[in-house]
């Protein structure tokens, strides 16, 4: 019998992304405060992915593109990435104009065919 504290099932637990819930729109001087709450959940949870909820930012804008632009450096800094939640197609079309490509939850991840697809065969094509 083990004497060790009781643990989850680690396997699940490691799915399960922290989320960041950005409130409305964020002034410049809030931006540290939040890439270092993004840092401390990377480093010390060992998560990979920490997705941040964008629904609350309000109408896209530079503030922001800026706001995601530092998040995913931070995140990058720390061994991981972001992922996008509630994301508005405004703002993910903006974020495309300016070169910035975010994974936004519901999408296929890069290189991943989309849910639900599969590659037809013509019955006239070899066997591979």
């Amino acid at each position: 019998m083990s004497s060790g504290p009781a643990v989850g099932l680690p396997h699940v637990d490691a799915e399960i992304p922290a989320v960041l819930v950005l409130p409305g729109p964020v002034s410049r001087d809030e931006v540290p405060g939040l890439c270092a709450d993004a840092r401390a959940v990377l480093e010390g949870g060992g998560a990979g992915v920490l997705v941040c909820d964008v629904g609350g930012l309000g109408p896209p804008g530079l503030a922001a593109v800026d706001l995601l632009a530092r998040l995913e450096l931070t995140a990058r800094r720390a061994g991981g990435r972001i992922r996008l939640r509630n994301a508005d197609p405004a703002l993910h079309a903006l974020l495309g104009l300016v070169g910035l490509r975010f994974q936004v939850e519901g999408e296929p991840e890069e290189g991943e065919p989309a849910r639900g697809v599969e590659e037809a065969v013509e019955s006239g094509d070899p066997a591979v």
